[in-house]
């Protein structure tokens, strides 16, 4: 049976998604031998408007002025900028281009190692300093139309010029927190050096899995929350606690939910549906167990793929009751994030159909009701407890979980009297 899901955020018309998880009951963990490269979400009752932004659009101080230009006059500015990022790596590619990838790295390390904006721990104000930034460039352009085993020398020369892998080491082995200046570093390395700057997801699923896969999957979901997980405005450093306090928003989830579709995307070959679906599983415990409501939210961003393969990974693994009270959350999600509803109930009706037999069908049903009627009961006495803060967020919550029950059932009396008509 085909399933008719809502297209992204900017779609208006629906798409037939037909399922391709091959999904058994057999054994303890799943396996998808198919994986595609969309990542749908929900459609949103309202469109929200973003602004664009431009890379170029600003001119950052230190821009050539128009007097010492030249013949460059001619050109926009925001083009000749471009010229100057590109043109030192393009140079060196083609200076060095009949030498072995051994001879150009020494030849690399020899200038780098004269910058020290261009180090892991060089500068003194990483957060604000672009030199990290014009390296990741610089590499970009030199690697370009490289084979895999070339860039991995690449990996490796890098992780022994900056000592990467000790620094990881420390910062995966080490309380949440207690080294925040190494942690940041290593975000704004990882991030701006060799990940940021590539131009198709296969490169750039490359570079994520060479920092990723040396580790165990516990320090792997710890990796990647430092890389990608919610950082303070102020000071760029990781916000360990966001995910557990409170409800987050989208912004806090964003580069998480990318990082993991890229490693789902079926042109990450290192990494299978059980690979990824663990790490999600393992992210939601760093460092401690997540609010349901933010792992809700993020396996919406994930898209209807990862989310449907996640659910259908805890329904064949007998976790039916943990499962029906994520449904909850996905419908609050939907609620307060002015996702479409019948998503929510249609992402149900999916994932009953793994049950291989009506009766767990049904106690998974039956699980899903229960576990509103918990949720909502369990938010009413904090609210008659008066356990309020100053935004009295805790009745607020109560208001949109009963609004998500009610429209959460109605989509599935539209569905059931569409049905039967």
């Amino acid at each position: 049976m085909n399933y008719s899901y809502p297209g992204g955020a900017n779609q208006k018309s629906g798409k037939v998604l037909k399922p391709n998880t091959a999904i058994t009951d057999q054994g303890k963990r799943m396996t998808s031998p198919v994986r595609t490269s969309y990542t749908l979400i929900p459609n949103q009752k309202y469109r929200r408007s973003y602004r664009r932004s431009n890379k170029f659009s600003v001119l950052q101080t230190g821009s050539p002025s128009l007097s010492t230009l030249g013949d460059f006059k001619a050109l926009p500015l925001e083009i000749f900028q471009m010229v100057l990022e590109y043109l030192p790596g393009l140079l060196l590619k083609r200076c060095t281009l009949l030498l072995p990838t051994k001879d150009r790295l020494k030849y690399i390390h020899k200038i780098l190692s004269e910058i020290s904006c261009f180090k892991l721990n060089g500068c003194s104000d990483p957060l604000h300093c672009s030199g990290l930034q014009c390296y990741g460039v610089f590499l970009q352009t030199l690697t370009a139309g490289w084979d895999e085993l070339e860039c991995h020398r690449v990996y490796i020369f890098l992780c022994e010029l900056s000592n990467l892998p000790r620094r990881l080491q420390t910062v995966v082995s080490s309380k949440p927190g207690s080294a925040r200046k190494l942690e940041l570093r290593i975000r704004i390395f990882c991030r701006s050096v060799l990940l940021n700057h590539w131009i198709h997801r296969s490169d750039s699923a490359f570079w994520l899995t060479r920092l990723l896969k040396p580790w165990p999957m516990v320090n792997q979901a710890r990796l990647l929350y430092i890389i990608f997980g919610p950082a303070s405005t102020l000071d760029g450093h990781v916000v360990w606690q966001k995910m557990t306090e409170g409800p987050t928003d989208e912004t806090s989830l964003k580069g998480l939910a990318e990082a993991i579709k890229l490693l789902y995307d079926p042109e990450a070959k290192e990494w299978t549906a059980d690979d990824v679906i663990s790490l999600v599983d393992e992210l939601a415990v760093v460092p401690q167990e997540w609010l349901l409501e933010n792992s809700a939210r993020l396996l919406i961003l994930c898209g209807n793929t990862i989310c449907f393969t996640f659910m259908a990974s805890k329904a064949v693994n007998g976790r039916a009751t943990e499962l029906a009270r994520l449904v909850v959350f996905l419908a609050l999600v939907c609620e307060k994030d002015l996702y479409c509803m019948d998503w929510a109930v249609k992402m149900m009706q999916k994932v009953c159909k793994v049950f291989s037999t009506p009766s767990e069908r049904n106690n998974f049903l039956q699980s899903v009701e229960n576990a509103f009627a918990h949720i909502i009961m369990d938010s009413l006495q904090s609210v008659i407890s008066g356990e309020h803060d100053e935004e009295d967020s805790s009745f607020l919550n109560l208001f949109h979980l009963v609004n998500a029950q009610a429209n959460f059932h109605k989509e599935i009396l539209y569905l059931t009297m569409s049905n039967s008509i």
